[in-house]
């Protein structure tokens, strides 16, 4: 058997050969979607996700135009020739209410793997040949480690929801990174406004295998990933086609919406912020759909991440923004503000990374409540540097919604930077016969962007990456930041748009403090 570490080197060109160049955007999706009961076709859409800990679990994920018998998946250590060790895939599936096709998908959980080592698998169902990649699990405790991170993605192929050559380019430049693993901040592909919902999956699955199937693409649902007819909620897809960790929930409707996981000092929590926000832009408007249960979740861990020793950094993962200078586009909504804000401040997030609005913006540290805009509840800045940020006095929340669309904001960023906040929906208007569904206007009011950090208002596209610097030793713990932005071209190198700095005591020094301070004027 040819050595795993094959895998490693597998080109998206020699993937298109693979599987044939005419399947991946010119076959109909009849064609594709077909039943296949005897499981001669091969996987694809291969993609990675960690399970709670990044150290000793990872779901190795895929799709299969049919059913098939006996998905399985063979794993090796990276350097090493053969395949030790065979787990049994689970198989989901779901009916899109749109076109009637079925959707397989497979799902093969590896627990008990090494921390900080290297894999190599392959993917099978009885009849069919290979599909393969790599992954390395993450380091335990403090280390160094990188991550990046864009939302609002769509695929290049025309006729696609906001569909753009652009969705194309950043997939390879991530993978150029190297990074641990990725941040997908909502709204992967449109599907639910395009006019064939499972093509575009498919679409935005093989487009990112260049990336997704050698380290986890670790996604938050946007409003575009509710889809009318799929599921309760309008998150079946999604929920599907995906497999996070789990969040505890036994509604079938909730589970996969939020989760959380640990990666070295690194603990990320994604938000699905439909669930609080006012705005109506999914295919269902889903306000208030968890009664409480994501926020009750939300608060358990952050309360839990305060007890962990070797946990430093806390990073949210979403949608939706609690800040935006972009002015008619979406705007920063004040159910985020009113919700999630306040459990940030109180267990000192450290950084929120998330898009929505199709541009880059940073803000400043930022805790609280802005005594002169309470009825908006703007943030109130904290620290105005902007260099070198102390997250420590508050949190620093990124928009990076440049992942491709064809619907870029960048241009809607004005001097002096204002906001517009999305303050309540207006009432529900009918839906017209054979038609969608009428979202709820926006109401909207206009406060000064006091918070506003950075902003890139020339490009339109790009990424984020993030390297964690443990640096124990001085009691201190960094990470380091660069904003890029996209090269046009799948080969092309991204340029620096900027460069900064995170920095915070060691979360566990800065617990032992407060106690020692707390104690002392007890005494």
């Amino acid at each position: 058997m040819a050595a795993p570490a094959r895998w490693n080197t597998l080109s998206r060109r020699a993937f298109v050969r693979a599987v044939g160049a005419g399947s991946l955007a010119l076959a109909t999706p009849a064609l594709w979607f077909q039943a296949d009961a005897a499981g001669t076709s091969d996987p694809e859409q291969l993609h990675l996700q960690f399970g709670r800990d990044a150290s000793r679990e990872v779901v190795v994920s895929w799709a299969t135009a049919g059913p098939v018998r006996h998905p399985r998946l063979r794993l090796g250590l990276q350097h090493e020739p053969g395949f030790g060790r065979t787990v049994p895939a689970e198989t989901r599936t779901y009916v899109d209410a749109k076109s009637g096709m079925e959707i397989f998908t497979h799902h093969a959980h590896l627990d008990g793997l090494e921390a900080d080592t290297s894999y190599a698998y392959e993917v099978f169902h009885d009849g069919s040949g290979t599909q393969g990649g790599s992954f390395s699990t993450a380091p335990r405790g403090r280390a160094p480690l990188r991550f990046t991170s864009f939302g609002d993605q769509a695929t290049p192929e025309t006729g696609n929801g906001l569909a753009s050559i652009w969705s194309s380019y950043n997939p390879p430049q991530v993978e150029r990174m190297q990074p641990l693993f990725h941040l997908l901040n909502g709204d992967l592909c449109y599907a639910n406004i395009s006019p064939d919902r499972p093509n575009t999956w498919r679409d935005f699955f093989l487009d990112n295998e260049v990336s997704a199937r050698f380290r986890p693409w670790m996604p938050a649902a946007g409003n575009h990933e509710n889809e009318v007819g799929n599921g309760r909620l309008g998150f079946g897809a999604y929920q599907t086609r995906f497999s996070v960790p789990d969040n505890g929930e036994h509604d079938p409707a909730l589970r996969g919406m939020w989760y959380t996981f640990k990666a070295g000092s690194v603990r990320v929590i994604s938000l699905n912020n439909d669930d609080v926000c006012l705005q109506d832009a999914g295919d269902n408007y889903v306000h208030g759909y968890s009664q409480g249960a994501q926020k009750r979740f939300l608060e358990r861990t952050l309360q839990l991440a305060q007890l962990e020793d070797d946990v430093d950094w806390i990073v949210v993962c979403m949608h939706q923004v609690a800040i935006s200078s972009a002015l008619n586009f979406n705007g920063a909504d004040l159910g985020i503000r009113r919700e999630w804000l306040p459990l940030f401040d109180k267990y000192g997030v450290d950084l929120v990374v998330c898009g929505h609005e199709h541009h880059f913006e940073r803000s400043l540290a930022v805790r609280g409540v802005d005594p002169a805009s309470v009825a908006t509840l703007r943030p109130r800045v904290a620290d105005s540097r902007t260099d070198v940020v102390d997250t420590s006095k508050g949190t620093v929340h990124m928009v990076i919604g440049g992942g491709g669309t064809s619907a870029p904001s960048n241009q809607l960023l004005t001097d002096p930077p204002q906001c517009q906040v999305i303050v309540d929906a207006g009432p529900q208007l009918p839906t017209p016969p054979g038609g969608a569904r009428p979202h709820r206007t926006p109401i909207k009011t206009t406060e000064d962007a006091t918070w506003v950090g950075t902003r890139d208002k020339v490009h339109s596209y790009g990424f984020a990456s993030f390297d964690v610097d443990p640096d124990a030793d001085s009691g201190r713990t960094r990470i380091h930041v660069k904003i890029w932005d996209t090269a046009p071209s799948p080969t092309g190198e991204p340029t620096l748009f900027e460069a900064f700095t995170l920095e915070r005591p060691l979360r566990g020094l800065q617990r032992h403090h407060a106690e020692v301070a707390e104690t002392g004027a007890q005494v």
